[in-house]
């Protein structure tokens, strides 16, 4: 059994393409796939650096003047699996805790030995709260639950922790500005409830987001002069660490940052933070051969050629999170040099112009994105006329995963 990509390289090097291959002298019927084999050699994967990572970390945390970081790592921690990131992450006194929006990565991350705070900012049922509390994840609350919270927290003997969201005008969720105070005051009179923070999201539109901040401070303005404890306030995701420095407030909440990624092109020249792309999107080259003038490639004949030319299979595709419109742009890396994306993109191939001479090997190693200038994954993502979230947030969960 091959377990290694090493391995892989070495078998490639034996057979002339990849495809159907039998060992010799058993037949087709007797050979059987073993139970342990999870991912094929040839699988695209991905790359996670926990040392970029805790290096982006600190960047935030210098850049926000050492507030606490709740670190978002939400969908799956950005295509790169919820628990590789809190590991990562979790020993770092920069870190104050975890948000997540799905109930199923709080408790992946609970059972998984994850201690510090964890939010849970996506929606949950009443009939789940028991065990949310009984887990220690802090729910976000916008609605009037007190008396689910109380039943709750008298069958565990102890408060429910929270955090309360305030709509200030993204409209998305979150109870109303103009409608909160008396929700603070209903949790605040309850001893089932801990408010530990109370939120808030810009909508990044530049002149409306200090109408929200001005409502937002004068809510918490009129919490204070009720004596009512709001907890950490924050408001500050990866887009305001370089907008809004006045919305860094107690705590900031980036998700992108962390990653390594700008959530915006011109914020990599602004030298506010560096950020190193710590996620790489990798394959190996499954198939080459040489198209004559006239020959065509991908769906609908999207490539033609009018010259000999060498071509390259990719085994990643758009499900497992590489762009359609990547075609029109898109360029990776195999052994130190660039090549363009062509023809059309499918499920889970793409193909790259090589050339009029053959450059590449079956089982060479393809970077998609990775952290080096030109290739980086906001790189790759405007080169295809696409958005880093979308490029990421995409990756398809069942891609093995290293961590390095």
């Amino acid at each position: 059994m091959i377990t290694s990509r090493r391995g892989f390289l070495k078998a490639a090097s034996a057979v002339p393409a990849l495809g159907s291959v039998r060992e010799a002298g058993r037949p087709a019927a007797a050979q059987r796939v073993s139970p342990q084999i999870r991912d094929s050699s040839v699988d695209p994967w991905i790359e996670i650096d926990t040392a970029r990572l805790r290096d982006n970390a600190a960047e935030i945390h210098r850049r926000v003047s050492g507030r606490p970081i709740l670190a978002v790592i939400k969908n799956n921690g950005y295509g790169t699996g919820v628990v590789n990131i809190a590991r990562a992450l979790e020993r770092l006194e920069a870190i104050h805790g975890f948000a997540v929006v799905k109930l199923h990565e709080a408790v992946t991350l609970r059972d998984a030995g994850i201690t510090k705070p964890v939010l849970l900012m996506g929606p949950f049922d009443v009939r789940e709260l028991r065990d949310v509390a009984a887990r220690r994840i802090m729910p976000m609350v916008y609605t009037p639950i007190g008396d689910a919270l109380d039943a709750v927290a008298g069958r565990a003997g102890r408060p429910v922790t929270l955090h309360v969201c305030v709509d200030t005008g993204i409209g998305r969720v979150g109870v109303p500005v103009r409608k909160a105070a008396p929700l603070f005051r209903d949790l605040a009179a309850r001893r089932s409830v801990r408010i530990a923070g109370t939120m808030m999201t810009f909508t990044e539109d530049a002149a409306f987001d200090e109408e929200q901040l001005r409502r937002f401070e004068a809510l918490l303005q009129e919490l204070k002069a009720n004596r009512i404890n709001p907890g950490r306030r924050h408001a500050a995701s990866s887009f305001a660490l370089f907008q809004h420095p006045d919305g860094f407030l107690d705590m900031v909440r980036p998700g992108m940052a962390i990653y390594g990624a700008y959530s915006e092109p011109q914020f990599r020249t602004m030298g506010i933070m560096k950020l190193t792309p710590a996620v790489s999107l990798k394959a190996r080259v499954a198939y080459v051969k040489q198209l004559e003038a006239g020959d065509s490639a991908g769906y609908e004949r999207a490539y033609r050629t009018d010259r000999p030319v060498w071509i390259a299979t990719i085994p990643v595709g758009h499900a497992d999170g590489v762009p359609r419109s990547a075609a029109q742009g898109g360029r990776v890396r195999i052994g130190g040099a660039s090549y363009p994306i062509v023809a059309s993109i499918s499920a889970s191939h793409c193909i790259v112009e090589i050339g009029s001479e053959p450059r590449v090997n079956i089982g060479d190693e393809v970077t998609i994105f990775d952290g080096r200038d030109g290739s980086r994954p906001d790189d790759f993502a405007a080169a295809s006329k696409s958005s880093v979230y979308d490029l990421l947030m995409h990756l398809h969960a069942d891609l093995p995963r290293r961590v390095i």
